[in-house]
């Protein structure tokens, strides 16, 4: 049994700014301290990789000066528009219930739009999106770690070759190490990035005094100039500028953990100030040097600094690389809760953190991917071309889903939401163009997982609709078995309670019907149990149960939890004794439906599909383990079910 999908009518609007509690100071800065970490690890690591890429000979910009500034003026602005203006001004307002992340976005999306023809379109976009993020999953800790070890080379072009095994070992040993949660490490992880910007600004800041004209990219036109002048070439350009703003959609995606205020606060007093200076630094050398276009990033460190900065780099990306890990453990959980994929194992890593998750088989595919990324590209200039398509996508995402937010659940004018969506989508729409082109050079990797994702959300979501139809056809209800066991005769009532679970709270489980056909025998007293998840982060206690008394003996028992909260069968039934309804485990017996599920001959889907979605199905954990349901104390009735 899957939790049943939520029903976004369902579900009352939420204020659209989340209503917690302003936190203290003290609180606020040790929330600022831990975003610093967490948060902005990917986009904190971008000055690695992302202006060298903009001048990378695949894309034929020679680093003469009307080009170092109007390139610069490009990064520039894009961090003050793409980051300030959507992510951290608006986007981060758009929180559901004080979580954030595209799926997230997708579910307050869909609760606005109801049930208009319009909502599969948004869902469409909305896993779209969040498939695309799995493949940024992939590629982030790929291309980070191996910019930062490949600063060997600048001390000594001898380390050349030890480069990629390193880079394997990092990775490696970064993913080995998330079984056990990221909770101690995590407290190092704000101090590591504050030296980090610090050390970046500070860097870039001692270069624009030697080369103070370098402040003219602040200068817009410039920018506009640069790409009027090159044309298409300058449109390929934009697919490099865009690794500046990687990991912006973390900002959002971690609003749960920090709240708005902190990751706010962060990026005005800290990140954008130290990000700027090093851009600007870094252009102020090509200025001087442009040979140094190679790697202006570690050219930029005086020679005595350059290994110290290789390591501090390889700190800072494992960081970036943890950050990005951990967000597509969150999203694993959410697509499962939502109904857009099969149970998984989750294990909680943190006795304090709720959101602090491990979900070994998501971690392991990952790892597979991380290292066929880094063997078949072998650099990060190269890894660079698949990078940007899985972030510009999800922007493209993200920016429509909050655009229906801000006109139905905030009452935004249309002219407004058409004004600024349609300046943001147009820059989004620009970037994700732009890293079209590169499809051929591995832009193609991201789309591939992106599109792979997408289908098997969107299998598993259709294929648990066919087969919740199948369990209804013909299926005998609650009302019509429980005026039949009035009459019955021939069926012993046996001392204890029996629970049954079903995902349909209104006709008779499967599972009950094949042990009488068996037995010929019923508890005195039977629960129906069904495990509702809403589209809400969180559902409180005292919303949690609710009981029916449908006859003398039988109950209607309805469990709700929120899309980032795993249910406990057992804790539940203990908290019912406040409702009437006493549970002593050990005289309790939990009765489950084995469904056994073949393709079938009416075809809802290709058969293809279908069979896709009994591989799915058979690989899902047991409703058990899902449920934390003592194992002494389940029977399982197997079904053999048709599509």
């Amino acid at each position: 049994m899957s939790p049943a999908a939520p029903d976004p009518a369902a579900v009352p609007p939420p204020a659209a700014a989340s209503s917690a509690v302003a936190p203290s100071r003290a609180r606020l800065a040790a929330l600022s301290l831990a975003a610093l970490g967490v948060v902005y690890g990917d986009i904190g690591t971008s000055p690695l990789y992302a202006l060298r890429a903009c001048f990378g000979p695949a894309l034929g910009v020679a680093p003469t000066p009307d080009n170092v500034l109007g390139v610069t003026s490009l990064v520039i602005w894009a961090l003050l528009l793409v980051v300030s203006l959507k992510y951290v001004g608006l986007v981060l307002r758009a929180d559901n219930r004080g979580e954030g992340g595209i799926l997230a976005l997708l579910a307050l999306a869909l609760r606005a739009v109801g049930p208009r023809a319009s909502a599969g379109l948004l869902m469409a976009l909305g896993l779209t999106g969040a498939g695309l993020f799995f493949g940024d999953g992939m590629i982030t800790p790929a291309m980070s770690v191996l910019s930062a070890v490949e600063g060997l080379e600048v001390e000594s072009p001898a380390f050349a070759s030890a480069v990629l095994p390193l880079t394997l070992v990092i990775l490696v040993g970064l993913f080995m190490l998330q079984s056990r949660g990221s909770e101690r490490v995590g407290r190092l992880f704000g101090p590591v990035m504050v030296v980090w910007f610090v050390v970046i600004g500070l860097l870039g800041a001692v270069q624009i005094v030697q080369q103070p004209t370098i402040v003219a990219a602040f200068d817009p036109r410039l920018g506009v100039m640069f790409l009027i002048h090159h044309g298409w070439a300058a449109f390929a350009v934009l697919g490099a500028v865009v690794l500046a703003v990687t990991g912006a959609e973390a900002l959002y995606a971690d609003i749960g953990h920090f709240g708005r205020t902190a990751i706010r606060l962060v990026w005005s007093l800290l990140v954008l100030p130290a990000l700027l200076l090093n851009y600007l630094g870094q252009a102020a050398l090509l200025l001087d040097n442009p040979g140094a276009a190679e790697n202006p990033f570690f050219l930029l460190v005086p020679d005595w600094a350059v290994l110290p900065m290789v390591l501090l780099a390889m700190a800072a990306t494992v960081i970036a690389s943890q950050a990005v890990i951990s967000g597509v453990f969150s999203l694993s959980r959410q697509a499962m809760q939502l109904g857009y994929s099969p149970r998984l194992a989750i294990r909680h890593t943190s006795d304090e953190e709720e959101g602090q998750v491990y979900v070994p088989r998501a971690n392991w595919w990952l790892l597979t991917g991380v290292i066929v990324l880094v063997v078949g590209f072998g650099s990060s200039n190269a890894l660079a071309s698949a990078y940007g398509v899985a972030v510009t996508g999800t922007m493209v995402a993200t920016t429509v889903l909050v655009m229906v937010v801000a006109r139905l659940s905030w009452g935004w004018p249309l002219a407004l939401c058409l004004g600024l969506g349609g300046v943001i989508l147009a820059i989004d729409l620009a970037f994700f163009g732009a890293n079209l082109l590169k499809l051929g050079s591995g832009g193609w990797f991201p789309l591939v997982v992106g599109a792979g994702m997408l289908l098997l959300m969107g299998t598993w979501r259709k294929g648990r609709a066919i087969l919740t139809r199948r369990l209804a056809e013909g299926a005998l209800t609650l009302d019509q078995f429980i005026a039949q066991q009035k009459d019955s005769k021939g069926v012993i009532r046996v001392d204890g309670t029996a629970v049954y679970m079903t995902s349909a709270s209104s006709v008779v489980p499967l599972a009950l019907l094949h042990n009488l056909k068996h037995n010929r025998a019923l508890h005195r007293r039977i629960i129906f149990l069904t495990v509702l998840v809403e589209d809400i982060p969180r559902v409180h206690g005292r919303d949690r149960i609710e009981v029916v008394a449908l006859a003398e003996g039988f109950y209607r028992l309805i469990l709700r939890y929120g899309f980032v909260q795993e249910p406990d069968v057992p804790k539940a039934l203990r908290l019912c004794k406040a409702l009437g309804l006493d549970f002593d485990l050990m005289d309790t017996s939990f009765f489950l439906g084995h469904e056994t599920i073949v393709s079938g001959d009416r075809h809802e889907m290709p058969e293809w599909r279908e069979r896709l979605f009994v591989v799915m199905s058979r690989s899902a954990v047991s409703a058990t383990e899902f449920f934390r349901i003592p194992p002494g104390r389940v029977v399982e009735l197997g079904a053999q079910i048709r599509l």
